[in-house]
């Protein structure tokens, strides 16, 4: 489905957030992007020639008006050793977001259509620079909230997902070869078919990588979509102070008046890669005040939505009853039971003893630092089991892929019943191109456009 040129219409974009910087570049992309730039930009040297890939300055013009909006630097890159394969400039500007809003108005006004979310990207993949798995790595990269998230859209991006894809549909391939030559040739006495060597293939060739790709969507979407993780417990047992220990920071006001939290803290903290969303929530507890109690529902909320629960206790005092309410009205939620202020030495043995039965038990002190390490650790495991022989693999497909692999894999299962069977070659044709189109559509031969729309949707603008 890929085009020799995507588009017509040449685009253009800032490509660089919004705000304040030292520089902000906008991006053009198309057949007219160095025509457009020759009428705009004033270079310092009269006998310019825009040699491909190289920096000039000069300022941007308005030549209606004779108004200098910035000085600048201008590149031109000549299609197709450029991130669309098309024509591409891009304009260094100072980084103003008003100064970058003025150069983009002039630009649009030379005929160039404002790009719409992810099209330089999506334009690279019509265009053939790059397949599906590497252009939604592009978004993974962009949205990545820790250094693993980045190694692993990385790993996407130079063509590890791609390539494993390929391996599966190449085998495939050479199966279809052989079965369209039995249906070409259906009164032959000599076998064409080998059934036996083609069960084995399927299962060791694709069954099988398909299967290890499955396995690893969940592990890919915890480090590429991360958790969620609700710090619950009574007023004073140390949440607060949790959080801001966490994250090494002092995020979270910490006094020894109880009800100080009374709306939540939310902040991203890395856990051996993986994005955790650490939410710290008003203390629960009866009998709160009007603004308290609001906190309170929405600490119930959250708990409820939460991936992990880190239920606290204050192990400088004895279990009260309301410890005890609480932890039955969240023993419902994956939980690690968290009992802080251990320098204090009073832990309540008889009541912590029996919990690590049903929830892993860390000893922490939030004031001392002690224990941090142990209850990171703790969280990982309580929920990427699993990770540590699936990082070697160096793969992460996401939802989508996943959708399309399991469709996959179900016609690699029927395909191998109907050989077992000795259906005919026709029907066994059928069950070979739903696999084959299955995983085309992973890389983005077979995707039709909605998807893309979808998919492309999700970048910012300018990429």
């Amino acid at each position: 489905m890929h085009t020799s040129s995507a588009q017509s219409q040449t685009i253009a974009a800032i490509s660089t957030p919004a705000g304040s910087g030292g520089i902000g570049i906008i991006r053009m992309s198309g057949d007219e992007a160095l025509q457009v730039l020759q009428r705009i930009f004033k270079p310092r040297v009269s006998d310019c020639s825009f040699a491909s890939h190289h920096l000039y300055y000069g300022h941007i013009v308005d030549s209606a008006t004779g108004r200098t909006l910035d000085e600048v630097l201008a590149v031109y890159m000549r299609a197709p050793h450029t991130y669309t394969r098309e024509d591409v400039v891009e304009v260094h500007c100072h980084g103003s977001f008003l100064v970058l809003q003025n150069v983009l108005e002039l630009i649009l006004a030379q005929g160039v259509a404002l790009a719409a979310a992810g099209e330089f990207t999506k334009r690279a993949f019509l265009n053939g620079r790059i397949d599906l798995t590497q252009a939604e790595a592009v978004i993974d990269i962009l949205s990545a909230r820790t250094r693993k998230g980045v190694d692993l859209a990385q790993e996407q991006l130079s063509g590890a997902l791609y390539q494993r894809i390929d391996r599966i549909r190449k085998s495939l391939a050479q199966m279809r070869a052989v079965i369209e030559v039995a249906i070409d040739f259906p009164d032959e006495d000599v076998e064409i078919v080998d059934h036996s060597h083609i069960i084995r293939q399927l299962q060791n060739e694709v069954a099988e990588p398909l299967e290890r790709l499955l396995k690893n969507v969940d592990q890919g979407k915890i480090y590429r979509e991360g958790i969620s993780v609700v710090i619950a417990g009574l007023p004073n047992v140390g949440k607060s102070s949790l959080l801001n220990t966490l994250l090494e920071e002092e995020r979270a006001l910490v006094t020894e008046i109880p009800g100080t939290t009374r709306d939540t803290i939310e902040e991203y903290l890395d856990v051996h890669g993986m994005p955790v969303r650490l939410i710290d929530t008003a203390g629960i507890r009866d009998n709160a005040g009007k603004v308290e109690e609001m906190g309170i529902q929405r600490a119930k909320s959250l708990i409820n939505e939460a991936d992990l629960v880190l239920f606290m206790l204050d192990g400088s005092r004895d279990v009260s009853v309301e410890d005890l309410k609480l932890y039955t009205a969240v023993s419902h939620k994956p939980m690690l039971v968290v009992v802080n202020k251990i320098d204090l030495n009073k832990v309540d043995k008889h009541f912590i003893d029996p919990l690590q039965t049903i929830a892993p038990v860390v000893h922490i002190s939030a004031g001392k630092q002690l224990g941090i390490d142990e209850l990171k650790d703790a969280i990982f495991r309580r929920v990427a089991s699993g990770a540590d022989q699936w990082e070697e693999q160096g793969c992460a497909p996401n939802v989508r892929h996943k959708q399309a692999l399991l469709k996959a894999h179900g016609a690699c299962l029927r395909l191998r019943d109907a050989f077992e069977v000795g259906a005919t070659s026709d029907l066994i044709a059928v069950d070979l191109q739903e696999c084959l189109d299955q995983l085309g559509d992973i890389v983005g031969e077979t995707t039709t456009e909605d998807i893309l729309d979808v998919i492309f949707e999700q970048f910012c603008l300018g990429k």
